[in-house]
């Protein structure tokens, strides 16, 4: 693998920023020794809620929290900016940045998580012919057009947020294909808009995207003077294209081949594996994504993951944390005698059924005084779900998993990880680096200045992963495919009236 390229001497470390929803993640990669060489964080929050359903932010704030999150990255790694060689950018999906015709934010950007526009998702997928959801960022567009018709005649241009902070950065308004899939109206084999989904937000809609999207490994721009005194950047270096969060999360853990599956244990369950062709669900359950290297990422989501664990333990854990409860846990033998804990406490969309509740079935006389039984049939509870999932993807065209990577908080517990290769029969790892979006956009910034596409740097320099690895139990890899057959049909007969997946 090549060198630095030249004309950026003095430049070792790319830097990578991922804007999150809470707060921005920086982490800074050495490009000789390709280890990390510093991180960085920058809180902020969401503006206070106007109504139950919002959930909106200042673009100002990601700025000011890349600020300071290099300015911390800079100073963990003894660098200074004249240190930098290139910058990439992760950001939340889905937001909605309206900016006029000078560039300037319009109103403040409306988020992923914002479902104000439920019943304009319901409109388009009407007209889409698959289940749009309220968190794709072309119904935020008809809300602002229907409820804010002020804003909507002075928006010229609308950026998703990695999208406004490249904007920032390099003074260029630009998309690539794997953030801008999550707008919605994307042809995502032709990765271009079409016309006659755009027209169903507004006939201006199309004219307010770019008419062109950057390839997957091409240069955004270079930093602006301006920009580099804001932010504590090094003017001039190259800015990568960028993309989504779980796109720079996919290059962050090397999921950049088929086969590679990526799961994260969060108060939601997400699962998203790497596929060379396009994945499509008229339900809408799986997420149809773009990837950041020219491929395609699906992506489901399940509602109902490390929060079912928490009620467990809130439940039947008399006060103990969640490790001592993780190794009560390990001593109940997979399956859990039986009981099944069904974990849809919030309700569920995949499958689609919004009025399902938790449920624990199979209790015979003596369980429930078993230290551990109740975490352990929700952690299992849970990574059925997420098995499901799975096998929904399956179904559609993705590859069978070879290989799991587990991120996010319950990726923590051992027993968890042993339950998931069990579950899944698939050997489990764990990236060294939690914050795989962050390092993703780092790594795609390396990349970007030694000259090689994202996805071969990628897998001539795999991320760290931590030591050992969990491997399928044959014994209960056979327990819970029967037992995962009695939670599917007991889900089915509690919940399914007109649910879909």
């Amino acid at each position: 693998m090549a060198s630095p390229r030249a004309g950026h001497a003095g430049g070792t470390l790319s830097l990578g920023v991922d804007v999150g929803t809470q707060g921005c993640k920086a982490i800074l990669y050495d490009l000789r020794t390709h280890a990390i060489a510093g991180r960085g964080v920058g809180a902020y929050d969401l503006i206070p809620r106007t109504s139950t359903n919002c959930a909106e932010q200042d673009p100002s704030a990601w700025l000011e929290g890349i600020r300071a999150a290099v300015a911390q990255a800079l100073a963990s790694a003894g660098a200074s900016p004249d240190d930098l060689a290139s910058v990439g950018v992760s950001g939340q999906q889905h937001g909605m940045v309206a900016l006029d015709e000078s560039g300037n934010v319009v109103r403040p950007a409306k988020l992923w998580c914002d479902t104000e526009s439920a019943p304009e998702a319901a409109e388009l997928a009407e007209v889409f012919g698959w289940h749009m959801q309220a968190g794709f960022t072309a119904s935020k567009a008809l809300w602002l057009k229907r409820h804010e018709p002020d804003n909507w005649a002075r928006t010229h241009t609308i950026l998703l947020p990695h999208d406004f902070v490249n904007y920032f950065l390099t003074g260029v308004m630009s998309m690539e294909a794997g953030d801008a899939s999550g707008i919605g109206v994307m042809d995502i084999t032709s990765r271009t808009f079409k016309r006659e989904w755009c027209d169903a937000v507004d006939v201006r809609f199309a004219s307010m995207l770019p008419s062109e999207l950057l390839p997957p490994d091409a240069r955004c721009g270079d930093v602006t003077p301006a920009a580099a005194a804001a932010l504590g950047l090094r003017a001039g270096i190259p800015v990568a294209t960028g993309s989504g969060d779980n796109m720079m999360s996919a290059l962050g853990v090397g999921c950049v081949a088929e086969g590679q599956l990526v799961c994260s244990l969060g108060t939601s369950g997400t699962l998203f594996g790497f596929s060379a062709s396009p994945v499509r669900d008229p339900t809408g359950a799986v997420a149809p994504f773009c990837d950041a290297t020219g491929g395609y990422l699906p992506l489901l989501c399940t509602m109902n993951c490390t929060q079912a664990v928490a009620e467990a333990a809130a439940a039947f854990g008399a006060g103990r944390s969640h490790d001592e409860l993780a190794a009560d846990a390990a001593q109940i033998p997979p399956g859990c005698h039986g009981v099944r804990f069904l974990p849809y406490l919030v309700g569920e969309r995949s499958p689609n059924w919004p009025h399902a509740s938790g449920a624990l079935t199979g209790l015979r006389p003596g369980l429930l005084s078993q230290p551990g039984l109740v975490y352990r049939a929700a952690v299992e509870g849970a990574t059925y779900s997420l098995l499901a999932g799975v096998r929904r993807m399956n179904e559609l065209g993705l590859p069978p998993a070879t290989e799991l990577s587990v991120v996010g908080g319950g990726s923590k517990s051992a027993m968890w990880r042993q339950t998931i290769a069990d579950v899944f029969n698939v050997t489990v790892r764990r990236p060294a680096e939690t914050e795989s979006a962050a390092l993703g956009a780092a790594l795609q910034a390396a990349a970007l200045v030694t000259g090689f596409p994202a996805r071969e740097y990628v897998l001539a320099h795999p991320p760290a992963y931590a030591e050992g690895a969990e491997v399928p139990n044959p014994a209960a890899v056979t327990t819970h495919a029967v037992s995962y057959q009695k939670f599917v049909a007991e889900g089915k007969a509690l919940f399914e009236k007109d649910a879909t997946f």
